[in-house]
């Protein structure tokens, strides 16, 4: 199993939209894709599914979200349980996010500095989400998944961190998401020293730990639309920031001579701002590459939903390259 999330601590960037596509595009190439939503605002759930089929699986008595898989363990009447996965479409399997994952927050929180004094019960708390993770790939027989979390450098996320083998930060290209890498970057070497240091503590022989990697796979840039009011010299501006300051903070290498954004080999795309498209794509449930004219996509949409696939589809691949992906 794989395991790749994509994160930033500056909201808005486009990381939910870019997990539901990539999985759409994984599963098209052939690739067998669980989909995890750890972001408690469900986000990219409300992406996959209506709210009819999500409302009758947030009530379900027996649970079927990633909270009521990990739920055992928080209470202390189990381990973790089997996630219900929900079938997308062949390929694609979701791990349905949940609001009351925040309430873990806490525990995840508390049993942190429990794991440098070799607390059982620590390590698997911690590692609750990775070793669910790596059911639902069992369960539905992928070899990848992909992990959204949301906006913020809290315990639930540095326990997702901690699942992730692979990180992908997409950016926009402003002051707020440079400001994003600075406070990124340190904070992900942090989380995976400081993960080393426990495991090493770790007094559990028959329960698999995740490695806690978060290797820096690369960044995407979400360009804009072009606005009146935002002249594309300040984006500009903001894009050519972009590969030094990711060097420095991500990476903690030098920045000297850093080369411009279109060559910048840790650079893995710059996405188009499909606007129109989403509408449709959020009415119709699948992604803006597969609208059809059934769906809306007439004239000028249809050009844009084959440019759409062909720009996810390039992404897909250099994640792949950059994480070691195997692809059929």
């Amino acid at each position: 199993m794989k395991t790749i999330a994509f994160f930033n601590n500056k909201g808005g960037v486009g990381k939910t939209s870019l997990v539901y596509h990539l999985a759409w595009m994984y599963a098209d190439l052939g690739l067998s894709v669980v989909a995890a939503d750890l972001d408690p605002q469900a986000n990219l759930t409300s992406m996959f599914l209506e709210e009819d089929t999500l409302e009758q699986l947030w009530t379900r008595s027996d649970g079927a979200t990633i909270y009521h898989a990990i739920r055992p363990l928080l209470e202390g009447t189990g381990d973790i349980a089997d996630p219900a996965l929900s079938n997308i479409s062949p390929g694609v399997s979701l791990v349905l996010g949940d609001l009351s994952l925040s309430l873990a927050e806490d525990d995840l929180s508390s049993t942190w500095p429990e794991c440098s004094d070799g607390k059982a019960r620590a390590f698997r708390v911690i590692s609750a989400l990775w070793r669910v993770l790596e059911r639902a790939a069992v369960l539905s027989e992928a070899p990848l998944v992909l992990i959204d979390v949301g906006p913020n450098l809290g315990a639930l996320n540095r326990a997702a961190m901690v699942a992730a083998d692979h990180v992908v930060i997409p950016l926009a290209p402003d002051l707020f998401s440079l400001q994003g890498l600075r406070n990124l970057g340190p904070t992900l070497r942090r989380w995976r020293r400081e993960w080393q240091e426990r495991r090493e503590r770790s007094p559990l022989e028959n329960v698999a730990l995740p490695e806690g990697a978060m290797c820096p796979a690369g960044y995407v840039v979400m360009q804009h639309a072009v606005r009146l009011d935002r002249p594309v010299k300040a984006y500009a501006r903001w894009m050519a920031r972009i590969p030094g300051e990711y060097r420095e903070s991500v990476l903690g290498e030098p920045s000297e001579a850093e080369p411009m954004l279109e060559h910048d080999p840790h650079c893995l795309a710059r996405l188009k701002h499909y606007r129109s498209l989403m509408p449709l794509a959020q009415e119709a449930h699948k992604p803006m590459f597969f609208l059809k004219p059934a769906d809306g996509a007439i004239g000028g949409h249809a050009q844009a939903a084959q440019d759409c696939y062909k720009e996810v589809r390039a992404l897909a691949l250099a994640i792949a390259r950059s994480c070691g992906v195997s692809l059929p």
